[in-house]
C-alpha cells in the first residue's frame, strides 16, 4: 500500500475503492439470510429487490447533470458517503418496503460512485500506466472484500453481534472513512475541462458495444452461474462463500500481474484472450457434470473478468479527454441495459433448458471476441477501429 504521507489522486482513487469494496461484500455477503431471517423474503420479493438494485446503473448517465453543481472529486465522496448510510441503516428497516427503500438508498451511491471512479481513473491515471494501476485496484477490492468478510466473523460469530450491529458498524466505518478522506486530501485538479452534456460519438461505437456485451455475459456469470452450482450440484453456504473467497484470493494475487500483461501485450491481443476463454467456460458450462469442475470454470471466469481492464484502457487511448466524464456515465447506463433484461428473459428459458442459458452466453462472447479483432493495435483518436465510419458526433442536450 502507499505510503501515508504520499497525498496523490491515484492513492485517493485506491482508498475509495478499497472502502467502497469493503461495505458492499458486508452487505452482499449478508443479503440473502437477512431477508429470509429478518423479512420473510420469497423468490418474488428477492427478485424484484434486485431489480430495484439494478435501476440506478441504468439511470448512470444523470451522474453528468450532478457535474453541473459539483466537482467530479467531491461527487465520488458523496456517492460512497451514501453507500455507506444505505448499508449502515440497512439493519433497522426489516421489512420488505424497508428493504427496498435502504437497497435504492445504497445502490444509488453504488452505481454513481462507480460512474465517477472510471471517469477520474482514466483522467488521474496517465495512459501507459492505467492497465497497471487498474490492475492494483483490483487487488486493493478482494483486499477489501476479504476484510469484510473477516468483519462478519468477528461481529457475528465471535462477539454474537445481529445483523442490525453488523450493518451498522461496516458502514459506520465506511463514513467515517469517506469523513477522513474528505478532510485530508486535496482537491486534484482535472487536467482538462469535462462536458457537462450526454455525448454519444459514433467514433466510440465499438467501446459501447463491448460494454453491452459486457454486461449481457456478466448477468449470465453472476445470476445463472452461481444458481447452477446450488440447483444442480447441491453447493451448500459454506461451499459458495468458499468459491467467492477462493475468486478474492485469486484477484488479490494476480490481478496487478495482470494489468502489466495487458500493458504489454495490448488492448486487441489481452480482449481476444479474455472472449476465446470465455467461449470455452461458457460452452463448459452447459455440459459440465462434475461438481469440481464446475467450480474450478466458475474459478476461471471470475478470473477473466479481470482482463477487461482492457476496454477501459482502449477507451482511455481513443477519446478525448473532455468527453471521458460524459462517456462514462453513458457507458455505465448501456452496460445495465442487459442487467434490467437478460435475468428476466434467461430465467424463464432456465426454467426448460438451462444449458441454452450458457450457449447464449457463448454467442455473446463470439461476438465479442469478433468485435475485439476490429480494435487496432495501437488505437488512439482517428484511429479507433479497423471498419471505418464517417466522423460524426450526436450530443443529447441537458434538459
Amino acid at each position: 500500500m502507499p505510503a501515508v504521507s504520499d497525498k496523490n489522486p491515484q492513492q485517493l482513487l485506491l482508498w475509495m475503492t478499497f472502502i467502497m469494496s469493503m461495505v458492499f461484500a458486508v452487505w452482499q455477503a449478508l443479503l440473502n439470510n437477512f431477508v429470509i431471517e429478518k423479512a420473510a423474503f420469497t423468490g418474488a420479493e428477492i427478485g424484484l429487490l434486485q431489480s430495484l438494485r439494478e435501476v440506478p446503473g441504468f439511470l448512470a448517465f444523470t451522474a453528468i447533470f450532478v457535474l453541473l453543481l459539483i466537482r467530479e472529486q467531491t461527487f465520488a465522496l458523496l456517492s460512497l458517503a451514501v453507500l455507506a448510510i444505505g448499508i449502515a441503516i440497512t439493519g433497522f428497516f426489516p421489512s420488505v418496503l424497508g428493504l427496498y427503500i435502504t437497497t435504492v438508498l445504497m445502490s444509488i451511491g453504488f452505481h454513481y460512485f462507480e460512474t465517477v471512479n472510471q471517469s477520474l481513473t482514466l483522467q488521474w491515471v496517465d495512459k501507459t500506466k492505467t492497465a497497471e494501476f487498474l490492475g492494483k485496484a483490483l487487488a486493493w477490492r478482494s483486499a477489501a472484500a476479504l476484510l469484510g468478510y473477516g468483519s462478519i466473523w468477528l461481529v457475528m460469530t465471535w462477539l454474537k453481534l445481529d445483523y442490525v450491529w453488523m450493518y451498522a458498524i461496516i458502514g459506520g466505518l465506511g463514513l467515517i472513512a469517506v469523513v477522513i478522506m474528505s478532510l485530508y486530501y486535496p482537491h486534484f485538479p482535472i487536467a482538462e475541462p469535462q462536458h457537462k452534456k450526454l455525448i454519444f460519438r459514433q467514433r466510440y461505437w465499438l467501446y459501447y458495444a463491448l460494454t453491452f456485451l459486457s454486461g449481457a455475459r456478466r448477468q449470465i456469470f453472476m445470476v445463472f452461474a452461481g444458481f447452477m452450482m446450488v440447483e444442480k450440484f447441491g453447493y451448500s453456504v459454506t461451499q459458495i462463500t468458499s468459491l467467492f473467497l477462493i475468486n478474492y484470493v485469486v484477484n488479490l494475487l494476480f490481478a496487478p500481474a495482470i494489468g502489466r500483461f495487458i500493458s504489454r501485450i495490448g488492448e486487441r491481443n489481452a480482449l481476444v484472450i479474455e472472449y476465446a476463454g470465455l467461449i470455452i467456460v461458457f460452452a463448459s458450462y452447459a455440459v459440465v457434470e462434475h461438481a469440481t469442475i464446475a467450480a474450478a470454470l466458475y474459478v476461471i471466469d471470475h478470473l477473466l473478468f479481470a482482463m477487461a481492464i482492457a476496454m477501459k484502457t482502449y477507451f482511455q487511448k481513443i477519446a478525448d479527454p473532455k468527453d471521458i466524464a460524459a462517456s462514462m456515465s453513458v457507458s455505465f447506463t448501456i452496460n445495465h441495459i442487459a442487467a434490467v433484461i437478460i435475468p428476466a428473459l434467461l430465467g424463464i428459458l432456465w426454467l426448460s433448458s438451462p444449458q441454452w442459458v450458457f450457449m447464449i452466453g457463448v454467442s455473446f462472447a463470439i461476438c465479442s471476441l469478433i468485435l475485439a479483432l476490429n480494435i487496432p493495435q495501437s488505437p488512439a483518436p482517428g484511429n479507433e477501429t479497423h471498419w471505418r465510419f464517417a466522423s460524426k458526433t450526436s450530443k443529447l442536450k441537458t434538459p
